[in-house]
C-alpha cells in the first residue's frame, strides 16, 4: 500500500502542474511518513538526511561550473566565430548550413556539458543564418533541436555526472571517454537526414549567393574556441585535474577569451551570467537532492526487488528485456527531462543491470543516448523548446523535421546495443 502511495502522490502532483522535484521528494517524504506512523517525527528526519546525502557528492560540483561554462562561451562570441569557420571550410550550397549547425553543435559539446546551454548558443547564430539562407523555421529549430542533443554524449556531460554518483562502479573519466565514439556517430547519423531533407525539399536556395568567409582569417579568429576542447579533455587524459577542476579551468579560460582577447564581455556582463547560471544549476541541484527522498523510500520500501524479480521472470530474455525498458524509456522520456530520468529509474534498473551482467559504463552511454533522443522528442524536449523560442515556432510544426532525424539517431542507439565495443574500446585503450 504504501509503495503504491509513492508512485500515486508522484503521479498525481505531476498530472497537476506540480514541478518534477517537488513530486518526487513530496511523494518520498509521505511513504517515509506513513512507513514510520509509530514514531513518525523520528521518521522524517530521513528526509532531510536524504535530502542532503542526495547533494553532498563531490562530482556533483561539476554541474553549476560546466552550465557556467556553456552560458560564458554563449556571450563570448565563440560559436559565431566557430560558424564562420565551419562555412569558410564546407562552403555554401544547399544542405551546408544544416551541417555546419550539426558540426558546430557538436564541437560546442565538448566545452559545455548542457544540452538547452548549446541549443541557445548555436540557435542564437545559426536558426538567423538558415532563415536568410531560405530554409524555413521549423526546419531550422528542428536541426538545432537535435544537433544539441549531442552535447550530453560527447564529454564533458552533466549526464555522465549524474549517472556517476548513481552508479558507483562507473567513474565520469570512463564514461566521458565511453560517450566519445557514439556521439560523433550521432552527429553523423543527424547530418545525414538533415542535408536529404533540405536537398529533397530545396531548401536553402539563398546559401549559395551568401559571402564565404576566408578560411585562414576565420581561422584565426576561431583558434581560441577550437583549444578549449584540447584544454578541458586533455588536461584530463593528461591527469593535470578532475573533471571537476577541469569544469573550473574551462570557466577561468571561457572569461580569459571573452573579456581579453574577444572582448566581447565585460565586468558588468558578468552579473547576468552568473544569475543565468546560478538559476539553472539551483534547479539542477534541487531536483538531484529531492530524487535523492525518493530513491531512499524506493530502497526501504523494498520496492525494487519485486518490481527487479517481475522483470527478470517474464520470460523475454536478456535482449527482450533490454528492448522492453528501451520501449519504456523513449515512452518516458516524451515527457520528463534526462536528469530526472537519471534520478528515478537508474535506482530501479540498476539491480536488473547487475542480474544480466552488463558493463555498467556501457548501460551509461546506452541510457544517454535514449536521454539524448528525448531532448528533441516531442511533447517536452527541452532542446526543442529551447530552438523553437529563438525561431519563433511552435513545436508542433517540428514534428515532421524531427522525426527522421530521431529515427538516425535511434539506430546508433541499436548500433551500441549490438557492438557494445562502440562504447568500451575507447575507455579500456585509456585505462579507465
Amino acid at each position: 500500500m504504501i509503495a503504491t502511495l509513492l508512485f500515486a502522490v508522484f503521479i498525481i502532483t505531476m498530472l497537476l502542474g506540480v514541478p518534477i522535484g517537488a513530486s518526487l521528494g513530496l511523494a518520498g517524504a509521505a511513504a517515509i511518513a506513513l512507513a514510520n506512523r509509530d514514531t513518525s517525527w523520528f521518521g522524517l528526519l530521513a528526509v532531510p538526511q536524504n535530502f542532503y546525502a542526495g547533494l553532498g557528492k563531490y562530482p556533483l560540483l561539476a554541474i553549476p561550473m560546466f552550465v557556467l561554462v556553456g552560458s560564458i562561451f554563449d556571450r563570448s562570441g565563440v560559436a559565431q566565430r566557430l560558424v564562420n569557420f565551419a562555412i569558410a571550410l564546407v562552403g555554401r550550397g544547399p544542405g551546408m548550413l544544416p551541417l555546419v549547425a550539426i558540426c558546430v553543435a557538436m564541437f560546442l559539446g565538448g566545452i559545455s556539458g548542457s544540452g538547452p546551454a548549446n541549443a541557445a548558443a548555436v540557435g542564437a547564430v545559426m536558426i538567423a543564418a538558415m532563415n536568410r539562407a531560405g530554409y524555413p523555421a521549423s526546419y531550422s529549430a528542428s536541426v538545432v533541436g537535435a544537433a544539441a542533443a549531442t552535447d550530453i554524449l560527447i564529454p564533458p556531460s552533466v549526464a555522465f555526472i549524474v549517472y556517476s554518483v548513481l552508479v558507483p562502479g562507473a567513474s565520469v573519466p570512463a564514461l566521458f571517454a565511453a560517450g566519445m565514439i557514439p556521439g560523433v556517430l550521432a552527429g553523423i547519423a543527424l547530418i545525414v537526414p538533415a542535408v536529404w531533407m533540405a536537398r529533397k525539399h530545396g531548401m536553402g536556395h539563398l546559401e549559395s549567393s551568401l559571402p564565404r568567409p576566408p578560411l585562414l582569417k576565420s581561422f584565426i579568429e576561431a583558434i581560441w574556441g577550437l583549444a578549449a576542447p584540447v584544454l578541458i579533455l586533455g588536461g584530463m587524459r593528461m591527469g593535470w585535474f578532475t573533471p571537476t577542476e577541469a569544469a573550473v579551468v574551462a570557466v577561468f579560460y571561457g572569461l580569459f577569451v571573452g573579456m581579453f582577447v574577444y572582448r566581447t564581455m565585460r565586468v558588468r556582463d558578468l552579473f547576468p551570467i552568473l544569475k543565468e547560471s546560478g538559476e539553472l544549476s539551483a534547479v539542477i541541484l534541487l531536483v538531484v537532492s529531492l530524487a535523492g527522498i525518493f530513491a531512499f523510500s524506493l530502497s526501504t520500501l523494498g520496492v525494487i526487488d519485486p518490481i527487479t524479480n517481475a522483470i527478470v521472470n517474464s520470460g523475454l530474455g536478456e535482449y527482450g528485456v533490454l528492448a522492453l525498458l528501451i520501449l519504456m524509456l523513449i515512452t518516458v522520456g516524451m515527457f520528463l527531462d534526462g536528469v530526472s530520468i537519471f534520478l528515478i529509474f537508474v535506482p530501479l534498473l540498476w539491480p536488473i543491470v547487475q542480474h544480466y551482467h552488463w558493463d555498467p559504463v556501457w548501460f551509461g552511454v546506452l541510457l544517454t543516448l535514449k536521454v539524448a533522443l528525448g531532448q528533441f522528442t516531442p511533447p517536452l524536449a527541452v532542446n526543442l523548446m529551447v530552438s523553437c523560442r529563438i525561431a519563433n515556432v511552435r513545436m508542433e510544426e517540428t514534428v515532421r523535421w524531427v522525426g527522421p532525424m530521431l529515427l538516425a539517431m535511434g539506430l546508433v542507439m541499436v548500433a551500441v546495443i549490438i557492438w557494445p565495443e562502440l562504447a568500451l574500446w575507447l575507455p579500456r585503450v585509456l585505462g579507465y
